[in-house]
């Protein structure tokens, strides 16, 4: 059964067991600022919603497990919240660093399954576009020790809906002609993954936490040719590509997009994970 996008897998026989490729997963630091620069952030909303599912308010202490560049911190440190952001990259940790408006925001550089979290100190445990690249249970585990009873914990991520794209069959067709295909969301022809199903079954396997759901927010947002190019320059399958492919295929992707008019119009499904701390 497959999880997140395809990197980290539950054993059907056994939870426990996954995969996660490790080479994907500390990619991102080499294109650290392209990746801040590039990637969408997550709608208000959604992010309204997470604070009121949690209870939370000005001054509650929260965990980000995969801050990243710091996209979604600023979300949520704006609404108040006293944040340690977890992020084993350094590159990425000081590139969100430079974003943090607010000294209630601490970064830690270390992996979230080794973190030393104070048991029962947290209202909010959330997590954007990262919980794939944790191990499975052990990260669900961590999250239940560390939240208060009634606290919560909150995954979410950006998907591009591929039935919705005007260019899906030539830009498929560009991925055809390299010989190449992608292995995460941004492959045209990548199904819109609904992350329920595995994620009752974590939340399910895991004591002290209960009352999976999910919700699904959508929105768009229009790419000029080089905005593009780039934002597929930060996705982990992308970036580990032989340079000499990389480059064709992305000249390919380009005239696609530029004989088109320049412009690449994306509809985006942000789905959010939540449970309950018991």
């Amino acid at each position: 059964m497959g999880y997140g996008i395809g990197v980290n897998q539950i054993h059907p026989a056994n939870p426990a067991a996954s995969r996660i490729d490790q080479a994907r997963r500390t990619s991102f630091g080499a294109v650290a600022e392209q990746y801040h620069a590039s990637r969408p952030s997550y709608p208000p909303e959604m992010v309204d919603d997470v604070i009121i599912y949690a209870g939370a308010k000005p001054g509650t202490r929260a965990v980000e497990v995969g801050a990243g560049t710091g996209i979604a911190t600023k979300l949520f440190a704006d609404r108040g919240l006293e944040i340690d952001a977890i992020e084993p990259s350094a590159e990425m940790a000081n590139v969100a660093a430079k974003q943090a408006t607010t000294n209630k925001v601490h970064f830690r550089s270390e992996s979230f399954e080794d973190a030393d979290l104070k048991p029962d100190a947290y209202k909010l445990v959330y997590s954007a576009q990262a919980w794939h690249w944790v191990e499975p249970l052990t990260a669900e585990k961590q999250a239940a020790r560390a939240l208060r009873s009634g606290g919560a914990l909150a995954c979410f991520w950006n998907r591009v809906d591929w039935d919705r794209c005007a260019l899906r069959d030539e830009l498929d067709a560009a991925y055809e002609e390299s010989g190449w295909r992608p292995e995460g969301p941004m492959g045209p022809r990548s199904k819109l993954q609904d992350f329920s199903g595995p994620w009752t079954e974590r939340i399910a396997a895991t004591a002290g936490l209960s009352s999976p759901e999910s919700r699904e927010y959508r929105w768009s947002q229009t790419y000029s040719t080089a905005q593009y190019i780039a934002l597929l320059g930060t996705h982990s399958d992308h970036i580990l590509l032989d340079e000499a492919l990389r480059i064709r295929l992305f000249g390919a992707i380009a005239g696609v997009i530029d004989d088109a008019g320049g412009k690449l119009d994306l509809t985006y499904s942000t789905r959010l994970c939540l449970a309950r701390a018991s």
